[in-house]
């Protein structure tokens, strides 16, 4: 049975995916769950394996195209088998993680007929990212004519609107988008857009929880990152406040048993958050060897989707690059996220004498469907609190 490789959908925000290399030829034998190709999804480059047996007898895809989640690209049969079903069999809906290919037999729906074009005064037919393009340059979608099918409005109908032709634009190179820098916009314009933020700002004396680093290291092999102190103090202060481990889901507020702490990553063509997972259960070592790996896999583009992705609350560290302070913006379902700038040396006034100090700013961001600043400021007295009494960052981890 004739069996179709379509572009997965492996996480909620990837829209398309690149093909990066097949691994396999037309002509070549494919045991299920075998790579068959490498694709570059909107966070990680992640093999694609092969969901049924038989020879890999056309290739519809090449190498480095772009296409969007769902597409067929190719077919799996037996050397001898009619392919034209497989091949006529449009793919209408975009599968999800670890449907990679299925059976022809198994998904009989051929492509659905054009939707008429709206009539007047009614709302118009447009695609998401057309939606979001037109959002973001300020564009009626009433005003766009669609070329999509049934006149639906699609991404290039609303670019045409924003840029026309006859518009004189500086001279320079376009770059295009990376998958992850797409990700990045759609994300940030449905976090920013939406969700009504609020943001506190406190300053922390790091001095303490830089000598208990600096002990810890000369102790053990670990050697915990000020990154990895600021998610052992977020854990023991989400613990103590719980209502800030939560996400605004329309008609609740759903509060989340498990502390899962996104870390931001930099990279080249955009940022990637791994997720430390249960990290109230975890010890100071415990939590910086994982985030050693999630960084280093994370550069590498060889994290899977659910090691990036289902974050309660989220830390971003710009400290190592001199930044004194600055605000995160909300990546939902999160409620709150952290921003923390670098740790640097300040004049401190005590009883009327001068001396010097090492202060760190932190800005929390909070979503005020889901919190209140007297929440948000709760929480960041007592991750100040931890972090300028440090013994407990240090401190084993009690069973619960």
């Amino acid at each position: 049975m004739a069996s179709r490789v379509v572009m997965p959908k492996l996480t909620d925000t990837m829209e398309e995916g690149v093909l990066l290399a097949w691994k396999k030829h037309e002509g070549d034998p494919v045991h299920a769950g075998e790579v068959i190709a490498e694709i570059e999804t909107d966070k990680a480059v992640m093999d694609l394996e092969a969901f049924a047996p038989g020879v890999l007898r056309k290739i519809l895809v090449h190498d480095g195209e772009t296409v969007q989640s769902g597409t067929l690209i190719a077919v799996i049969a037996e050397a001898d088998e009619d392919i034209a079903g497989a091949l006529a069999d449009g793919v209408t809906a975009a599968p999800s993680v670890g449907a990679a290919s299925k059976p022809a037999a198994a998904s009989k729906a051929k492509t659905p007929s054009p939707a008429p074009a709206p009539a007047a005064g009614m709302r118009p037919i447009a695609s998401p990212r057309a939606k979001i393009l037109a959002a973001e340059r300020g564009i009626d979608l009433s005003t766009v004519s669609g070329s999509g099918p049934g006149g639906r409005i699609i991404e290039d109908d609303v670019v045409k609107v924003a840029a026309p032709a006859t518009q004189t634009l500086p001279a320079g190179t376009d770059q295009p988008l990376s998958q992850m820098r797409k990700a990045i916009a759609r994300s940030t314009v449905q976090s920013k857009a939406p969700v009504p933020h609020f943001y506190l700002t406190v300053e922390i004396d790091m001095e303490q929880a830089e000598q208990v680093r600096d002990e810890f290291k000369q102790s053990r092999q670990t050697h915990p990152s000020i990154t990895d102190l600021l998610i052992k103090a977020s854990a023991l202060a989400l613990a103590r406040h719980p209502e800030i481990n939560v996400s605004f889901i329309g008609e609740a507020i759903r509060r989340y048993a498990q502390i899962d702490i996104g870390v931001a990553v930099g990279m080249e063509d955009g940022l990637i958050t791994p997720v430390v997972r249960d990290c109230g259960a975890k010890t100071l070592a415990d939590i910086s060897t994982e985030t050693k790996s999630l960084i280093e896999r994370a550069r590498q583009k060889r994290l899977r989707p659910e090691e990036y992705t289902g974050a309660t609350f989220s830390i971003s560290n710009l400290g190592m690059f001199e930044v004194d302070n600055f605000i995160a913006v909300l990546m939902p379902p999160q409620a709150a996220s952290i921003a923390v700038g670098d740790i640097r040396d300040v004049a401190v006034v005590t009883k009327g004498t001068v001396t010097v100090g090492r202060r760190m700013n932190v800005t929390l961001s909070c979503d005020h469907r889901a919190l209140d600043g007297l929440m948000g400021a709760q929480f960041l007295k007592e991750f100040k609190r931890v972090l300028e009494h440090p013994q407990e960052l240090v401190a084993p981890v009690v069973a619960r």
